[in-house]
């Protein structure tokens, strides 16, 4: 027993390891089978889907596809089995005639991954022809002069069979006289003759009458019957007879109608009537091929009048008679042999058998785009075809088996540089002169997500007048997507950041399909001056791929801050009116009237005059330094006191104004000087010393810095490279309305100034950026300096490296390198 068992154990690893290799043949190489013609619909044929490796439950998720070759579907495999059975009648004579070998090619296909199995169906005949004679019954007139010997050449059975079904053998009913012969000419050929053996004699019998029966070499045997009637001729003892018994040529296939074939000819050695031939075609050839040859009787000359093609018959045989003329005719036969010659008259034939399409503009080299069969009618060099595409596409043919290629993916292919792709291949014989055919195969590149959104500029700036309504449309931002549907829709959103203690979102919002960029709130420039952010454009692809671009938004002044005028006391710091000493005379300083203006520029530069000049009297006001001085020298008719009211306007469209009321009295002693400030309509502001170098620094620099604004911006306005998702650096440009102190802010500071530098005023102009603790300790040290300085923002600094500064005094313009 265990001996048994370990015999079957290494049996069983025996069956293994033969199962595996067969299947790695059958994997790797041609799978075969075989069935009988005739064979009934269902009959099995083989296992395919085992013997191809393939999984039984994975054909129809694997779109399992099976293909013939150019014919009906004699096959059907059962997806749920995977067995292959007859679909319709197989009738191997149909298919292919006389050919020894009758196969059917089949093409499996199956996706996930793509492969393509070749399977090849033998057809085996069987015996279901019997032999047929080209008569029921023959006619022979044979004379009694005849010695035996004598052969007579009868027209033998053909049988549609192959093989051993088509071997006949031929028997002839019992007689004294007759036998049948059967020659072979060559290889391909055999001839029937009648045989005498016994001379004849007309007197005692004049006719024969024997079957002649030809049986094949099936199992089971079949036969086939012609009745030979054999009448006894007397006298004419010499028949015609042809110089040789089978005469063979050969001729093209588009020979022109009437080509002479050859010319015939036999000879009688009788004499007279007896002597003279006459040709003609056995009663055996049959109608068409007497509308395709003609035969003249007299000469002998055959010629061709029909029309020749190779690949329909490419031979004909012809049974030719010599008779001659005396009363009781003798015949002498021959065979004519016509070998048609093929000639390249078929171009080759295309057919797209399967397409994969569209095809994914990511998909790797070497996917199967089309499968393309091909064939040419012809033979030899004629019938040998070879496939070719354009040059220059991203697209091969490749060789699969026989005649079927597969058209491949040669390199990666780009959806948004070409859409689509128009292939001809061209089918080209090797035949002279060479033919050829195309087809046209039209392979559309689908979309991947693969391009992001990009903006048509790296920095949009846009200027919007402060206290804007809130909602008010800013700018338009759009983003370009050049792939398609959903890959292509953009969303936009703002990179959420801070500003100052708010969120962006508090200040502005993005449309998420328009782009279109809406204030949410009144901007107030003497808070916020340049509010940059980005914007963020997103494609709804999987994965989603988005791109960003800076937006910059300057806040332009807006003169919606009247002067606020502080007031001053005396030189000794107590309140009360101020007292001017009689002594004074014309130029003596009384005192300063201080204003600042919150607003920026020209709405910030203020301007004093005396409300009522016709009042003042001895005293006037400096018309941008507020000082108030004599005008001559006072004398006691002037008043005890007297009350000033000085107007303080801005220079802003419209003009803001506030009034101060300074009460002088008149003394023999100076006294302090009492203010009494009344705004018209504005806001109070740090104290900032005004003076008319303004202007003039005004001027001077708004000319260069509107000169650096238009170099700093050809150098830094460039497109900016295609990103993923995320917040991007900032670019600042700077510009503005009035072409004056743009992308810069003004600081308002309360300023120390003592009895030395009264006639020094001071304003500071910043640039637009966060500043540390010690750049605000800096420019607080730098307010204390009776100069008007301006500094440009930190990129414009960096790219010129120069500090303005005007002094009020002198009124020079000095630019410090730094």
């Amino acid at each position: 027993m265990a001996v048994f068992r370990r015999d079957s154990l290494v049996t069983r690893q025996l069956l293994r390891l033969v199962l595996l290799h067969t299947a790695w043949e059958v994997g790797s190489g041609q799978v075969r089978y075989s069935v009988p013609e005739e064979s009934k619909h269902g009959t099995f044929v083989g296992r395919l889907a085992q013997d191809l490796g393939l999984e039984v439950a994975e054909l129809v998720s694997r779109m399992f596809r099976m293909v013939s070759s150019g014919r009906r579907d004699y096959f059907e495999v059962n997806l749920q089995s995977g067995v292959l059975f007859v679909n319709s009648r197989l009738d191997r004579e149909e298919l292919c005639g006389r050919n020894p070998l009758c196969a059917i090619d089949l093409e499996v296909i199956v996706d996930k991954p793509l492969r393509i199995f070749h399977v090849e169906v033998e057809i085996r005949d069987i015996n279901d022809n019997a032999p047929v004679f080209p008569v029921n019954e023959k006619n022979l007139f044979i004379l009694e002069s005849r010695r035996p010997g004598s052969r007579f050449p009868l027209e033998g059975a053909s049988d549609a069979d192959i093989g051993t079904n088509s071997l006949l053998t031929y028997k002839l009913s019992l007689n004294d006289y007759f036998g049948v012969d059967l020659q072979k000419n060559n290889e391909q050929r055999k001839s029937l003759v009648l045989l005498l053996k016994e001379p004849l004699d007309r007197e005692e019998t004049s006719e024969h009458s024997l079957l002649l029966t030809a049986t094949d070499g099936g199992k089971p045997e079949l036969t086939g019957t012609v009745q030979l009637v054999i009448t006894v001729l007397d006298a004419n003892d010499n028949a015609p007879v042809f110089n040789q018994s089978v005469y063979e040529v050969r001729l093209l296939e588009n020979a022109a109608n009437g080509t002479l074939i050859i010319k015939l000819s036999a000879t009688d050695l009788d004499e007279g009537i007896n002597k003279d031939i006459s040709y003609s075609f056995s009663n055996s050839v049959n109608r068409n091929l007497r509308n395709m040859f003609s035969l003249d009787p007299n000469t002998g000359e055959v010629r061709f009048k029909g029309e020749l093609d190779f690949e329909n018959i490419s031979l004909y045989e012809l049974q030719i008679e010599a008779t001659d003329k005396s009363a009781f005719p003798l015949t002498g036969h021959c065979t004519l042999v016509v070998e048609v010659l093929d000639v390249n008259d078929n171009a080759p034939e295309l057919a797209v058998t399967s397409l994969s399409l569209p095809v994914p503009e990511d998909a790797p080299p070497g996917t199967v785009v089309a499968l393309i069969s091909v064939s040419d009618r012809d033979s030899g060099d004629n019938g040998k075809v070879t496939c070719s595409i354009p040059p220059n596409l991203p697209f091969r043919l490749v060789s699969t088996f026989k005649n079927y290629h597969s058209l491949v993916l040669a390199e990666a292919v780009d959806r948004e540089r070409v859409s689509e792709y128009k292939i001809v291949v061209t089918a080209r014989d090797e035949g002279a002169p060479s033919l050829s055919a195309s087809s046209s195969i039209l392979v559309a590149i689908s979309d991947v997500n693969d391009n992001a959104p990009a903006f048509p500029q790296p920095v949009y700036t846009v200027f919007v007048r402060e206290n804007n309504a809130p909602g008010a449309h800013l700018l338009t931002v759009s983003a370009w997507d050049p792939d398609l549907r959903e890959n292509a829709f953009v969303s936009y959103s703002v990179v959420e950041r801070s500003v100052g203690e708010q969120p962006l979102s508090s200040y502005i919002s993005v449309h998420s399909e328009s782009g279109h960029i809406y204030a949410l709130q009144p901007l107030d420039y003497e808070e916020l001056q340049v509010l940059q952010f980005q914007v963020s454009a997103r494609d709804a692809g999987l994965p989603s791929l988005c791109g960003n671009v800076t937006v910059q938004l300057f806040v332009l002044d807006a003169n919606d801050n009247a002067p606020a005028v502080s007031p001053a006391g005396s030189v000794r710091g107590s309140p009360g009116p101020e007292l001017v000493p009689l002594s004074a005379g014309a130029g003596h300083v009384v005192g300063k009237i201080r204003a600042v203006d919150a607003d920026s520029g020209y709405n910030a530069w203020l301007r004093y005059e005396v409300q009522e000049p016709g009042a003042a009297g001895p005293f006037r006001v400096g018309v941008y330094s507020g000082e108030i001085s004599t005008t001559r020298a006072l004398e006691e008719a002037d008043g005890p006191s007297l009350r000033l009211v000085i107007l303080v306007k801005d220079h802003g469209e419209p003009s803001l104004s506030a009034t101060a009321t300074v009460i002088l009295s008149l003394v023999e002693s100076p006294q302090a000087v009492k203010w009494d400030s009344r705004p018209r309509g504005g806001s109070e502001g740090p104290l900032v010393d005004m003076n008319v170098s303004l202007m003039i620094a005004i001027c001077s620099v708004s000319g260069l810095f509107v000169l650096v604004i238009v170099v700093y911006v050809g150098l830094r306005c460039h497109p900016g490279p295609e990103v993923m998702c995320g917040p991007g650096k900032a670019t600042v440009v700077c510009a503005s309305e009035v072409g004056s102190w743009p992308c810069s802010q003004r600081q308002s500071r309360d300023l120390c100034v003592g009895e030395v530098s009264a006639k020094n005023d001071l304003m500071v102009f910043n640039a637009n950026f966060p500043h540390s603790a010690e750049n605000k300790d800096k420019e607080k040290h730098q307010a204390m300096k009776p100069n008007l300085c301006g500094t440009v923002s930190e990129d414009i600094l960096f790219f010129m490296g120069v500090l303005f500064c005007v002094n009020s005094d002198s009124l020079p313009l000095t630019l410090h390198l730094i």
